[in-house]
């Protein structure tokens, strides 16, 4: 069962968030100043050598754990309903980086207290959400595949 199609939306998944981990999620203006804001925390811009300013060491964490849980997933074929459970913990992980991310995009708006933030978001930014709608396939074709099973299991 490991050449099943959920086994490709789990790939996708664990590829995205490794991705993730080096791609700036957003990029900030606080005063004059320009920062860029990634998995591990928030870097200078304009400057020749990036200083990072606000670290965010709980979001690297966390969209690594995303990361390495949807590949041990893939090797839980045999059992689905485990796979099932730990897909949407996976996908409440997901969401719980947005949560953090607000959070952090919260704390160093409190901490440089400027009246002038500007946030525009980059392109890794929706890449949690896409990994939730990949994980929310995944979980409807495993349950597919247990309903197969359980159901040539009742003709024997």
């Amino acid at each position: 069962m490991i050449q099943r199609i959920q086994t490709v939306y789990l790939l996708i998944i664990s590829i995205l968030m490794v991705i993730l981990l080096f791609l700036p999620l957003a990029v900030l203006q606080i005063g004059e100043q320009f920062y860029s804001f990634n998995a591990m925390g928030l870097y200078t811009m304009l400057s020749e050598e990036p200083e990072l300013v606000y670290p965010a060491w709980g979001l690297f964490v966390l969209t690594a754990a995303i990361a390495i849980l949807a590949l041990v997933i893939i090797f839980l074929f045999r059992k689905r309903i485990l796979q099932i459970r730990m897909c949407v913990f996976n996908a409440l992980l997901m969401i719980g980086f947005y949560a953090l991310f607000g959070f952090l995009l919260w704390k160093i708006h409190g901490e440089f207290a400027i009246d002038t933030f500007s946030f525009t978001g980059k392109i890794g930014l929706t890449f949690p959400f896409i990994c939730i709608i990949l994980d929310y396939l995944a979980i409807r074709n495993i349950g597919a595949d247990e309903a197969l099973v359980r159901s040539l299991e009742r003709l024997r």
